[in-house]
């Protein structure tokens, strides 16, 4: 008998690590450049009216022009077709060259990097005591204002000391006191409510919006509020603007 043999051992299985910092950027960059793309493309031939309105590439106007010449017109200089208006009647496009499409790309990508991009609204937490000293409640108070000025949200939740012989309200009282010392940058999102069966009250503190900063430096009683309520009251003037 022929001796068989053995099966040679199969290859073990190689697990390739995913680099993550720089496949995850080429990704990144590849999502934005495709949705570039799509907002703005040469549609090639594929122009679904039989008549359109053309641009030359130094924005000419060329008028209404059956499809057959456009692309007759995209041969003979070497250009490409571009949507600009395709809700208008007839829907409006505009002839480019290679150049002045990449260019176009590059400055969406820039405005589209520079748009503010919205995202999930963080929120910090502090709990103390009723009966903190007023040194630490400061401390407390500067590091909210802090967390406030990079808009985050901050809950706060004040316990009842437990050797404390004091009022329901106190707790209460020292939200209130907290956002009266950010008058102009923060208010409440979520008034003080008593939780733990009473042994303790919540609140959630919010950055001003923009509106609401206006409003507040318009009032009267703040610094700027007072000048402008007051004017410029010269000769005896009232400050009231003529109607």
């Amino acid at each position: 008998m022929v001796p068989q043999k053995e099966p040679s051992p199969r290859p073990s299985c190689l697990i390739h690590a995913k680099a993550l910092s720089t496949e995850d950027t080429q990704d990144e960059r590849t999502k934005e450049k495709k949705t570039t793309r799509r907002l703005f493309s040469s549609v090639g031939r594929k122009i679904n009216k039989r008549i359109i309105h053309v641009l030359d590439e130094q924005g000419n106007d060329l008028g209404h022009m059956h499809w057959v010449n456009v692309i007759r017109l995209m041969a003979e200089r070497d250009l490409r077709l571009v949507k600009r208006d395709p809700r208008a009647e007839p829907p409006q496009y505009q002839l480019l060259t290679g150049a002045q499409i990449h260019q176009e790309w590059l400055q969406l990508r820039e405005a589209e990097r520079a748009a503010p991009k919205p995202g999930p609204t963080l929120t910090k937490e502090l709990t103390f005591s009723s009966n903190i000293g007023q040194h630490d409640l400061d401390t407390k108070s500067k590091q909210i204002q802090q967390w406030i000025e990079k808009k985050y949200k901050v809950q706060i939740t004040v316990k009842k000391a437990k050797s404390a012989d004091e009022l329901e309200n106190k707790m209460e009282e020292m939200c209130n006191r907290i956002v009266q010392t950010m008058s102009g940058i923060a208010t409440f999102s979520s008034r003080p409510q008593p939780i733990r069966g009473g042994k303790a009250v919540l609140c959630v503190l919010r950055p001003l919006s923009k509106k609401e900063e206006a409003a507040w430096r318009a009032a009267p009683g703040t610094p700027r509020g007072d000048a402008l309520n007051k004017g410029d009251r010269k000769d005896g003037a009232s400050g009231v603007l003529p109607q």
